[in-house]
């Protein structure tokens, strides 16, 4: 099947290993970044995976609102179908830091950037998949939807995270409820040996730590749960490795769900 498939996050790790997959399984692939040349570089080894197939490509950061925006627009004039939408552009942020929006940085990045871009292409996903990329981190954290904006005096970079992976939990729930034409869900691709975070001790840990899944296997899973057929997974649902797992009970809420939705509708401005 030749699928359309726009990943975030793919000018390296995880979304990069996984759109070199999809390429070589002969899928139109689109390639958003951040960074300029790691996206050209990235762009380079997934028109290679693919035997020459040019991919789609799109510099955009999502700590911008207007530049997600403009992706958006970008896809919508280029694909007339969007079979799956792999949500995984995302980071942890060192300290506390506010976008151009008034939002702090990570639940931006991880959470409302891909809330804004899954709606605007929410109608070219029909009878499609979203697919996001959740941690077991949400654990540690909740997000705040009375409060995107954070508080510098009480900033702690992981619990943050946690709260905006929560947030991709809670987000894949809540689509499958509302979106029933399509299939949405979130997966934990274990810890990552991947250029990941800011700051030198995170970097360090998420390059050098023993325990660390190749981005490759975490690659494969996006891919399995991009593909993988309709009937064979849980919408909704959150998976680690290929089983839906229950998660912690702040993520696993419905009204928690809904009132996320309609606060990041109000802070996306949709």
């Amino acid at each position: 099947m030749d699928r359309t498939v726009v990943i975030t996050g793919a000018s390296s790790g995880v979304g990069l290993a996984a759109a070199e997959q999809l390429a070589a399984q002969g899928d139109q692939v689109v390639v958003v970044g951040r960074n300029p040349e790691r996206l050209a570089a990235a762009v380079a080894k997934v028109r290679q995976a693919g035997n020459g197939r040019e991919p789609g490509q799109f510099r955009a950061d999502f700590e911008s609102l207007k530049q997600v925006r403009e992706l958006a627009a970008h896809l919508l004039d280029t694909y007339p179908k969007i079979d799956v939408l792999a949500d995984n552009a995302g980071g942890m942020i060192a300290g506390h830091r506010r976008t151009e929006d008034g939002y702090e940085a990570t639940i931006q990045g991880n959470h409302l950037g891909p809330f804004l871009l899954t709606n605007l292409l929410r109608e070219r996903l029909a009878g499609g998949r979203v697919v996001s990329t959740a941690s077991d981190a949400h654990r540690s954290g909740r997000p705040d939807p009375a409060n995107f904006a954070g508080d510098e005096k009480t900033y702690k970079a992981f619990r943050t995270y946690g709260g905006a992976k929560s947030a991709n939990i809670l987000f894949a729930a809540e689509a499958a409820r509302r979106w029933p034409d399509i299939t949405s869900v979130s997966f934990h691709p274990g810890v990552v040996r991947t250029n990941f975070g800011d700051g030198t001790l995170t970097r360090l840990f998420y390059r050098f730590a023993p325990f660390l899944v190749t981005p490759e296997k975490a690659g494969a899973l996006l891919v399995w749960l991009a593909t993988a057929p309709k009937e064979d997974l849980v919408d909704g649902g959150y998976y680690v490795g290929h089983d839906v797992k229950k998660p912690a009970s702040h993520a696993a809420d419905p009204v928690a769900s809904a009132k996320l939705w309609a606060a990041s509708e109000d802070a996306v401005g949709i």
